[in-house]
């Protein structure tokens, strides 16, 4: 009886180990790393291909439902919010962050409820807490942009180096996808992913400057282009884009020195009513109370607001220059 209890025991022992190792081998095999890593890359080659070489691209997915696919497919100028989404390098779906927003806007909607504030304070306060998430997804973007930008000039004079040596331009463009770090070797391996899959180079790299709206990196697929129209040396091509792109970003650099002054000028402009709304609202809640609960009041606020707006778009258009 005891050698039944421990061959009944082991067996137990046995069949809860290998329970678990189908559950994570299933896992693995839908959820993986890999898996991810291989359905992101496919669903990236899909933003901004032609109709040509469409065929050879998977189709990049609004929705994991079809029925909502297909809903989301007949809104107008869905795949810029797509778009948005996979420059920003967040592995969110349209309809994710679609019900993000949405929750947003519920629970800033249920703030202003629980805060017993007029239906027009609830309102706008509901509209603040929806905007968030598209904040968020426009700062990953450009924090985004930014690094790939950081990283193009030594990308391009490892391509150029790499084709003095011998290699090709799809041999450049994996070495550059191999050798250096995301997000800029994830966007030039999936060029060299579409050139591979068939589809023309040129579209490669207009599908590139298409899912990375930076014009340092369009200055790079143009003079690609050009070349491949005219001849020439591409690999000194490179070499000289890329001393523009460095000097470019020091001029750049110097911009924003010296209009830092001008910048933190205009973040004190606009914080200071709200900090010092909320500061009098602690000491005296009945001092600030006519603003929500008179119908005057609640006109002042629309139009300061308003107001708010037009100084910060023209704030940010002088403190904003160009290189």
């Amino acid at each position: 009886m005891d050698y039944l209890y421990y061959l009944f025991v082991v067996l137990g022992f046995f069949a809860v180990v290998l329970f678990l190792e189908g559950m994570y081998l299933t896992w693995n095999a839908y959820k993986g790393p890999e898996k991810m890593r291989i359905a992101k890359r496919l669903q990236a080659i899909s933003v901004g291909v032609s109709s040509q070489a469409s065929s050879l691209a998977k189709e990049r997915l609004l929705a994991k439902t079809p029925e909502l696919q297909s809903f989301l497919l007949r809104i107008p100028r869905i795949h810029l919010v797509d778009r948005m989404l996979l420059q920003s390098g967040l592995n969110i779906s349209v309809a994710g962050f679609i019900a993000i927003t949405s929750l947003a806007l519920a629970s800033g909607a249920v703030v202003g409820l629980l805060l017993a504030v007029s239906s027009w304070v609830a309102f706008v306060i509901a509209i603040v807490a929806g905007i968030i998430p598209y904040l968020y997804v426009k700062k990953s973007k450009f924090k985004r942009m930014e690094i790939i930008e950081l990283q193009l000039p030594d990308s391009l004079d490892l391509m150029g180096r790499a084709m003095r040596a011998g290699h090709a331009f799809p041999s450049a463009l994996q070495m550059v996808s191999s050798e250096m770090p995301d997000p800029i070797a994830s966007e030039f391996r999936i060029v060299f992913d579409e050139i591979n899959y068939g589809i023309p180079a040129q579209e490669a790299l207009m599908n590139l400057s298409t899912r990375v709206p930076s014009t340092d990196l369009s200055y790079f697929v143009i003079a690609v282009l050009i070349q491949r129209e005219t001849g020439g040396n591409l690999a000194e091509l490179l070499g000289n884009i890329s001393h523009l792109i460095r000097e470019r970003m020091k001029l750049l650099g110097t911009v924003r020195v010296l209009s830092a002054e001008g910048r933190l000028s205009a973040w004190i402009l606009t914080l200071l009513p709200f900090v010092l709304g909320f500061v009098l609202n602690l000491v005296n809640p009945n001092f600030l109370s006519m603003l929500w609960t008179d119908p005057l009041g609640i006109k002042m606020v629309i139009y300061a607001l308003g107001l708010m707006v037009i100084g910060i778009f023209t704030m940010s258009r002088i403190i904003k220059i160009r290189v």
